[in-house]
């Protein structure tokens, strides 16, 4: 199967709006704008070049989150597929549509910084196959600490986790 894989940071310019398809899918779309951006050197100024904009959808465990994470204006860093889709308007106008379907997506945290909060997956009985895992309520709950491998405490008197392995990297000149 061939698949054209895209990256794609730039910010949210559209609110992020949630839909569930008649199944009960949750369906997630926003559109971001990935500038170009380059010192110019005579003026030492940084100057805006191309702009691509994009439609974002979002499926699923992922358009839940998206929805309760993103808002306008946020930096993001979108991984996913273009494609290309064609509908017919209320007009009865055919129309043709580029947009990306995201496999994930995260804050740019070139220009921001986050808190994450992990999402646990409801317990659910049996899953058919090929259906998707129920997603837990929001509730700003995280997962307990046994099930988080970044939640445990450094070696004793390590207060800042980057300063374990302060003694094990080469002194710089040596």
């Amino acid at each position: 199967m061939n698949q054209n894989t895209l990256i794609a940071a730039g910010n949210v310019i559209t609110p992020v709006q949630i839909r569930h398809t008649p199944d009960g899918i949750p369906v997630t779309t926003f559109r971001i704008a990935c500038n170009e951006r380059r010192r110019d050197r005579e003026t030492n100024e940084w100057v805006d070049k191309d702009s691509f904009f994009v439609s974002v959808t979002c499926w699923r465990r992922l358009a839940e989150n998206v929805c309760r994470s993103l808002r306008s204006g946020d930096p993001v860093v979108v991984l996913g597929r273009l494609l290309t889709r064609s509908y017919d308007t209320a007009e009865g106008r055919r129309t043709t549509v580029t947009e990306m379907e995201a496999d994930a997506v995260g804050p740019d945290l070139t220009w921001c910084t986050a808190h994450v909060t992990r999402t646990r997956r409801a317990e659910a009985p049996e899953q058919s196959p090929g259906t998707a895992p129920a997603v837990a309520p929001s509730s700003g709950e995280q997962a307990p600490a046994s099930d988080d491998p970044w939640s445990e405490r450094g070696p004793a008197g390590a207060e800042d986790p980057g300063r374990e392995l302060a003694g094990a990297l080469p002194a710089s000149g040596a």
